[in-house]
């Protein structure tokens, strides 16, 4: 912090990129000045002062599970790299990494793999987000571009939201776009299979059948021809290879009557959005995972950019394709060459380019040819050509699709190191664990999906001994060896020597568009300034940056100048469903999580709107199988199996099935849900089909549910039952559910004290009702509640959470340790269960919200905001305000179920 204020930095969640403000009383706003988000913030954002805990952070380097100083845990994986690349080659040595680095920490990462190992055997998570998008972009620009930034969302007529849930994976863009429909009308269509939070403010939902987005995109290209829609000159002055494309457009959809029997859609809505499309200047197509994630994906990105080509919708305000980025940073490592099969700055490896970058490395083992992408390079690892691994800042045992069979990558490889702020299921199998620093502490850059280069700043010292990513890889780098190479003092030195590099004979025919040399020579104050600068800013031409790429455009960077239609056939999900998986598994994320939870998870208000995995299915799905509401289901694909708890919603299409990306072993018996997703992967972009794995489902019969509090969050161990941890004021709970009966007789002590984590020393209560199935039990340390277990057939038969929560680490005198146990409120516990959080910025939960609405005769989501103040901070919560009052005015709910469990 300084004397002035508040430091500015960048928050680290989804790739809008939002600036926030740190003040020294720990609070964090969002900062109105950044061109991003204006002030605004998402839940997530709003909580980032909650994360910003010690607890359970990794402290100091281990090896073998045992502290280590710095110099021991360096030596060992200078020494281990130098000896694999000595016996077995470069191509022995490999890193996975993070678009959650920082700009700085990519770059030497980069280069010393690429530069100076010899290897290109890098890849990154970015990998399972945006690879599509980059191959996409490169076969149609000839360079990985964005043509347009987030002021056209406001400037459009028409927003085609394509596989992107903006609501809850970018909710400040949701909300730019939300306040644009309200000031100037902007249409609106979704294309998603699911209906999800988005489409709240849809005109038109076009709920596709799973994989057919390349269908609709080549029908709308052949209907854009027919209706003379195309902007002829702009094609054949600007572009090359339309005939070809439009020829086989026709081929995949030959009338709007086919296209709409492929993707599964009413021929009428389906012709309403070519209509729409076909007569709005200012359409843009924005798109996210739902593209992304597919064995397909390239081809989905470019029959989208085809269509805007077509009509010259691209490089002006209001228009163009627009790909969504997941991570805060995936734009940045892009830029830097952290994918297998980019060297750097945009270059491929052509000879002039290897050439090029050696000499400005003065590099003498540059790599030659492209490395191995995420899914072939763990492969590589499992079948042992990869001896000597490093994970930087990603967690891919849960993360990877068959995650099984990465565990088992990493179990047998003989040599891992991780660097990670906290510990995950990836470090669990490392020989080396770094601490690395996290938010707030450390100091660099990142781009956002605008392109937008922006400062993260340091305002927090690190906790223990943990460091910059970048500071680990330039040690490593001089016990190497290469000590001059990597001799950085520090971030701004290492993001100079990037700029430079940008620029660095980036000039004549072939200049590549990413140029930031105007950057090249900031001083150190300038560099602690620099403000949000959207590239290209070359040093000549646009030392202030450039909004909008192809304005006015008389050259895209390809050989002849002119943009490439790519003609794309339409092929349906790799995995087909058969007789024993007849249902599609569709992965995603809720609103308040990221990633693996390593940082959400810990928060116990942001676990309070979703506490647990989930099976969505439609209720005609949930009626074939033989399920019920909350009801356990086993899930089956080739890849893996697991168990959770089902909820039934009109969302879903039937046969399609959704489970969150999140969870892991930390958190839930379910593991990550990336055991069951396969591994076939797009054949350009190598990103694999995270959102269409066949999937068998089968009921799973209960015999009791449970609640457990406990003050420590350790899972239970492993049983034949079902449970999910979410953190609560004081400690964890967690909800259980058995699929064998309670243990009886002489077993039952030992397991309900191990399930309630209590020592010897602890005194243990006992409360049973065998007459209605009910048991309760309670341990205490120092007359303090420690723990307590809640046993009962039937989930309305247990007490609300809340129940004991107030009472956990306190002294329980003995006159109320009996109504504790019983349900009946000891130490003025209320009972009863207010439903999940809805608006998490205030704790208005979900039974609130209905009572108020009924009780008030609330009209409006504002009028909501102003009894209760939901949706009145973050606004992330908006759209299921609205589906929540719709509900309730349509006779949803009543005041005579206000005593009455809410369900949603």
């Amino acid at each position: 912090m300084t004397a002035a204020g508040p430091i500015r930095s960048t928050c680290p969640y989804c790739g809008v990129g939002c600036g926030l403000m740190a003040f020294p009383d720990g609070k964090i706003a969002g900062d109105p000045d950044h061109p991003a988000n204006k002030g605004r913030l998402c839940s997530k954002g709003a909580a980032l002062g909650e994360t910003l805990s010690d607890t359970g952070r990794l402290l100091r380097p281990q090896i073998g599970g045992s502290d280590a100083s710095w110099d021991e845990a360096l030596d060992l994986i200078a020494g281990t790299f130098g000896r694999t690349i000595a016996t077995d080659g470069p191509d022995a040595v490999a890193f996975y990494v993070s678009g959650q680095l920082l700009i700085e920490d990519y770059y030497v990462a980069n280069k010393l793999i690429k530069g100076f190992i010899g290897s290109a055997n890098i890849d990154t998570n970015s990998r399972l987000c945006m690879a599509s998008s980059v191959a996409g972009h490169i076969r149609a620009f000839g360079e990985d571009l964005v043509p347009g930034c987030y002021d056209d969302i406001e400037e459009a007529d028409l927003v085609v939201l394509v596989g992107s849930n903006m609501a809850w994976c970018h909710p400040v863009l949701y909300q730019r776009l939300a306040a644009a429909k309200e000031a100037r009308g902007t249409k609106i269509v979704v294309i998603d299979p699911r209906r999800t939070a988005t489409c709240e403010i849809a005109d038109l939902h076009l709920a596709l059948r799973p994989g057919t987005d390349v269908a609709i995109f080549a029908g709308l290209l052949a209907h854009l021809a027919e209706t003379d829609a195309c902007d002829e000159a702009w094609v054949e002055d600007l572009t090359t290879g339309f005939a070809a494309a439009l020829a086989a457009a026709r081929a995949t959809a030959p009338s709007v009557a086919e296209t709409a029997a492929t993707a599964d859609l009413p021929v009428g809505d389906l012709a309403r959005f070519y209509d729409w499309f076909a007569a709005t200047e200012r359409s843009m197509t924005l798109y996210s995972q739902g593209v992304n994630q597919s064995a397909a994906g390239t081809d989905k990105v470019n029959a989208i950019i085809n269509c805007h080509l077509a009509t010259g919708r691209i490089g002006r305000p209001g228009m163009g394709p627009f790909s969504l980025t997941g991570q805060p940073n995936a734009m940045g490592g892009r830029e830097v060459g952290g994918l297998a099969n980019q060297l750097a700055a945009h270059m491929g490896f052509s000879a002039a380019s290897i050439d090029r970058v050696r000499r400005f490395w003065d590099a003498t083992r540059v790599a030659t040819r492209p490395g191995l992408k995420a899914v072939d390079l763990f492969d590589a690892v499992l079948d042992g050509r990869i001896k000597a691994l490093w994970v930087i800042g990603t967690n891919p045992a849960d993360s990877m699709p068959r995650s099984g069979r990465v565990r088992e990558a990493l179990a047998v490889c003989p040599f891992v190191v991780v660097s990670d702020c906290w510990p995950t299921d990836t470090t669990r199998f490392a020989d080396v664990v770094l601490p690395a620093s996290g938010w707030g502490e450390k100091d660099g850059t990142v781009t956002n999906s605008e392109r937008c280069i922006s400062r993260q700043r340091a305002f927090r010292p690190p906790p223990g001994e943990a460091r910059p990513d970048w500071w680990m890889l330039t040690e490593v780098a001089a016990r190497m060896g290469w000590r001059r190479s990597f001799d950085y003092r520090g971030p701004a030195d290492i993001f100079r020597e990037h700029a430079a590099l940008s620029a660095f004979e980036n000039d004549g025919p072939e200049r590549r568009v990413f140029d930031i040399g105007a950057l090249a020579d900031v001083d150190n104050a300038a560099y602690d300034g620099l403000s949000p600068i959207q590239w290209p800013a070359a040093k000549a031409d646009q030392p202030e940056g450039t909004p909008r790429l192809f304005d006015n455009c008389k050259r895209f960077p390809t050989e002849d100048g002119k943009a490439r239609f790519i003609p794309i056939a339409y092929r349906p999900l790799a995995e087909q469903p058969d007789d024993d998986r007849p249902l599609v598994l569709n992965t995603g994320r809720v609103r308040d999580q990221w990633h693996t939870m390593t940082r959400t998870g810990r928060v116990p208000r942001l676990m309070s709107h979703q506490n647990k995995p989930f099976l969505d299915l439609h209720p005609t799905d949930l009626k074939r199988l033989g399920l019920t509401s909350d009801a356990l289901a086993r899930l089956k694909t080739r890849h893996g199996t697991t168990v959770l708890p089902v909820r039934p919603t009109l969302d879903q299409r039937p046969g399609d099935a959704f489970v969150p990306m999140h969870w892991t072993d930390d958190f839930s018996s379910t593991g990550p849900v990336d055991r069951l997703v396969g591994g076939v992967t797009d054949p350009i972009s190598g990103q694999p089909e995270l959102k269409g794995t066949p999937v068998g489902i089968t009921p799973v019969a209960t015999f009791w549910r449970g609640l457990l509090l406990r003050r420590t969050g350790l899972p239970p161990a492993d049983g034949p039952y079902y449970w999910a941890r979410a953190p609560i004021a004081g400690g964890d709970a967690f909800e259980l559910a058995g699929w064998e009966p309670l243990p009886s007789g002489r077993n039952t002590g030992g397991w309900i004290a191990e399930l309630l984590g209590a020592p010897p020393q602890a005194e243990l209560m006992i409360f049973a009702d065998p007459g209605r199935g009910a048991f309760r039990y309670a341990s205490l340390i120092e007359d303090r509640l420690d723990a307590c277990l809640f046993l009962a057939h039937r989930p309305g038969e247990l007490p609300g959470q809340d129940l004991a929560v107030a009472a956990l680490g306190t002294i329980v005198a003995p006159a109320t340790r009996l109504s504790l146990l019983s349900g009946h409120g000891g130490a003025d516990v209320s009972t009863g269960d207010a439903g999940r959080a809805v608006c998490v910025c205030f704790a208005v939960r979900l039974r609130t919200l209905r009572h108020a609405i009924a009780e008030r005769r609330l009209t409006s989501v504002s009028e909501i905001g102003a009894m209760l103040g939901a949706g009145t901070n973050c606004g992330s919560c908006l759209p299921e305000l609205n589906a929540i009052l719709r509900s309730v005015q349509a006779g949803g709910y009543s005041l005579d179920m206000a005593d009455r469990v809410a369900v949603d």
